[in-house]
């Protein structure tokens, strides 16, 4: 019984949100608690970037239909000694719009710790061409973090369920 209650508390989040315009706000430092450190007080000399395609809709069946799909955003540290600081989790729509920003303040993730934003099935406002860009930084040399977009849906007896990987955000082209 105990399993039940606690997967139902797990999943109320999602089953019961309200409408798509209406999200609660998350609150990644209450969420993701045993995730984070104190932010260090030392200079941040490394940083980077972090480009995340998702998909909160697909069109298919040549496009006379649209899946919505619910979008779990992962920020996974995999330096096994060194926080890392994620300054930034912004979330916009197919047309470049920022739609949510998910961090008050810069958070620490512990090392091999990890940090999740959920877009319920239910919240179509990025629609077919939304992303993530996800800022980060450390004190000094620490392994490249892993920023991967997961979603999940489906229509009728169908399900899908699709991982999406962040692309470091570099400048290109001649200086």
């Amino acid at each position: 019984m105990r399993a039940s209650l606690a997967a139902a508390m797990l999943l109320c989040p999602l089953a019961c949100a309200g409408p798509a315009g209406a999200q609660p706000k998350v609150n990644l430092e209450q969420t993701f608690a045993d995730s984070l450190a104190a932010v260090p007080k030392e200079e941040l000399a490394v940083s980077g970037g972090f480009y995340v395609p998702a998909y909160s809709s697909v069109a298919m069946s040549q496009g006379k239909l649209r899946v919505d799909f619910s979008v779990t955003l992962s920020v996974h540290n995999a330096s096994e000694t060194q926080a890392l600081v994620v300054r930034r989790i912004a979330y916009f729509d197919t047309a470049g719009k920022q739609v949510e920003s998910y961090l008050k303040a810069p958070v620490a993730v512990k090392p091999l710790a990890t940090i999740s934003v959920v877009i319920p099935t239910d919240d179509v406002r990025g629609g077919t061409g939304a992303n993530f860009i996800v800022d980060w930084a450390a004190t000094g040399e620490i392994a490249e973090p892993v920023v991967e977009a997961l979603m999940v849906g489906g229509v009728a007896n169908a399900h899908y369920a699709f991982i999406s990987q962040g692309r470091p955000t570099r400048t290109v082209g001649k200086k």
